[in-house]
């Protein structure tokens, strides 16, 4: 088995496996036939030159309190039907890991259609994005703010929007910062996402926003979807609300993305949400050092732990650190011996990712420690808090 980047040459095919995979539309996006910045295809191919499996690294940034961290998001693994169980998948993967290192990304995030094949190549479980249904007749209604006004969005007001998703974004962990190469390519077309995008302004301020799909009909099984409703002040989310509530009387349910204790989320009747969707997502450092470095921390946070950490796919990972935490940064450097806490790469993107703590990664034998040692002091690891995404790839 051979992997590579994949070319222009071999997009055909790589299309043609991912159709397959995924069981897709007939019909090509423009993008599957061109070479698209901002992201990397590997594909592996068999002695007879045949494309048996594929990967696409995705160039995004994530933020993490505060600052932005290179990632190498990884899609559309898919392997042909006759070469599953024969390590195509961890050898693309392996390929992948090592090509994002070396063009500076820190870290990784998927969403898997099975977790098993991609556990084995140390990601883990870090969270999920939940699609909810709410009865639209229960969203509750506020008489309007005075100092707020509310409009349909047009093309101009883009560049806010992405300003205002910025502001909410960037002090959280996990959610894509939607800028670089990839960003742009696909937003050279802009147009309005959605059927509509409502604006929430205070004295000529965006405040909040929502974008929204109509559905069809409007009967009882008629749906809203809200593919994204986010506010900078409680006001602007009630007013927000409060729009969404309107539809009440032709789409009887709204269904939405909520983001976990936003501004919006807590005007929500979310007692009475019932899940729709839930697409689980899995994390894992590509480099240690930077996915500690180059990330926020809390300012009160401070301390000091060693530890020895395994990593089976990325050697460079593999040894004994020491993680050094205080005034809002961290280092990760290296220290001679063994420690008496032994680390799991997966372990490791479970706390990174603030998804358990060290007593729950010692219990899922993630990390494994002499009796009287107490792996709480991993906890240092996890400071950071939960992250979350809200973009699905």
């Amino acid at each position: 088995m051979h992997v590579r980047e994949l070319t222009t040459d071999d997009l055909d095919a790589a299309w043609e496996l991912g159709r397959l995979a995924f069981g897709s539309d007939a019909q090509r996006s423009p993008h599957t036939t061109v070479e698209v910045p901002g992201l990397t295809r590997y594909g592996a191919f068999d002695d007879g030159g045949r494309l048996v499996g594929k990967a696409v690294d995705l160039h995004h940034d994530q933020w993490w309190s505060g600052r932005a961290v290179a990632a190498a998001d990884v899609a559309g693994v898919a392997v042909a039907p006759e070469a599953r169980g024969r390590g195509v998948a961890r050898a693309l993967l392996t390929a992948l890991l090592a090509g994002a290192r070396e063009r500076g990304a820190a870290i990784s995030a998927l969403y898997p259609t099975v977790a098993a094949p991609y556990r084995a190549c140390g990601w883990e479980t870090g969270g999920v994005l939940r699609t909810v249904d709410l009865a639209t007749a229960a969203l509750p209604r506020h008489r309007p703010a005075s100092h707020l006004s509310v409009r349909a969005g047009t093309l101009a007001d883009l560049s806010a929007v992405a300003d205002l998703y910025e502001r909410v974004a960037r002090h959280r962990n996990g959610m894509l910062t939607r800028r670089g190469e990839l960003f742009d390519f696909f937003a050279a077309d802009a147009k309005l996402p959605g059927d509509g995008l409502t604006l929430v302004e205070a004295d000529g301020d965006l405040v909040g926003y929502a974008t929204w799909q109509r559905g069809r009909g409007y009967g009882a099984d008629s749906v809203l979807t809200v593919d994204e409703a986010l506010a900078t002040t409680a006001e602007a989310a009630r007013e927000l609300v409060g729009v969404l509530g309107s539809w009440a009387s032709v789409a009887p349910t709204v269904r939405l993305c909520p983001l976990d204790g936003d501004a919006v989320s807590t005007v929500l009747p979310l007692e009475a949400a019932r899940d729709h969707e839930r697409d689980l997502w899995m994390h894992r450092p590509v480099d240690v050092a930077r996915a500690v470095s180059a990330r926020g921390w809390p300012v009160h946070t401070r301390g000091v732990v060693d530890f020895r950490l395994t990593d089976p796919l990325a050697d460079w990972n593999t040894g004994t650190w020491r993680l050094a935490v205080a005034d809002g940064t961290a280092e990760l450097t290296r220290v001679d011996g063994e420690a008496d806490l032994r680390l799991d790469i997966r372990g490791f993107a479970l706390l990174y990712a603030g998804a358990a703590r060290a007593h729950a990664v010692a219990q899922a034998g993630l990390l494994h420690h002499a009796p009287a040692v107490d792996p709480a002091v991993l906890d240092l690891l996890a400071a950071g808090g939960l992250a979350q995404l809200l973009d699905y790839f």
